[in-house]
């Protein structure tokens, strides 16, 4: 943007000169007319008068003077063409960068729209973690209310010893093992002997 600003500047003052050199061709033109016209009025008068060669010295210097003036238009003329030429070049700069910047401002806008949604897909994540955190406490307590109950039901039963320290889960299978395999033991010995 201050690009953009510096280059406009630039225009607004090569904008100006152009403007100020365009004035001063058409006064130098101007001032080549008047001279013409009094070079043919001074034609005309010297036609009458007799003093020839004073006639011719002041033709020869008012076509000098004429001269001049052409000289200093047809420069003039040059260096307004190339002013314009300049103008050209810095408008279409001044439009190059602002289609660039058009650019920019479309991409700064995607990537605000993706760091936004990559904003909320991280807050969805973070709320389906904290629901996550609290289903698997919710599953561990009653999965540790679970155990004790079946270690409570597997060493309360009658000639089971109280543990003396934690269980680990094998300990806890096998001890339910053991108990299922005698409970299988005496339903097949009251089989064999006919008692329901």
């Amino acid at each position: 943007t201050g690009t953009i600003a510096s280059l406009q500047r630039q225009l607004e003052i090569q904008e100006s000169q152009l403007r100020r050199t365009t004035s001063e061709k058409e006064t130098l033109q101007k001032r080549l007319r008047e001279r013409e016209n009094q070079l043919q009025a001074m034609s005309a008068k010297f036609c009458s008068l007799r003093e020839e060669r004073k006639h011719e010295e002041m033709m020869v210097m008012m076509e000098k003077e004429n001269c001049s003036l052409r000289e200093l238009v047809t420069e003039q003329e040059s260096q307004l063409a190339q002013q314009h030429r300049l103008v050209g070049e810095l408008q279409g700069t001044v439009r190059q960068l602002q289609t660039e910047l058009l650019t920019s401002r479309r991409h700064i806008q995607e990537q605000q729209r993706a760091q936004e949604e990559l904003q909320s897909q991280a807050e969805g994540l973070q709320h389906k973690e904290l629901q996550t955190r609290v289903a698997l406490e919710r599953l561990t307590s009653r999965f540790e209310r679970y155990r004790s109950k079946i270690i409570q039901a597997t060493f309360s039963t009658a000639g089971s010893k109280a543990p003396q320290a934690e269980l680990t889960d094998q300990e806890v299978l096998e001890a339910m093992q053991k108990i299922i395999n005698e409970w299988v033991e005496l339903q097949q010995m009251l089989k064999q002997k006919g008692t329901k």
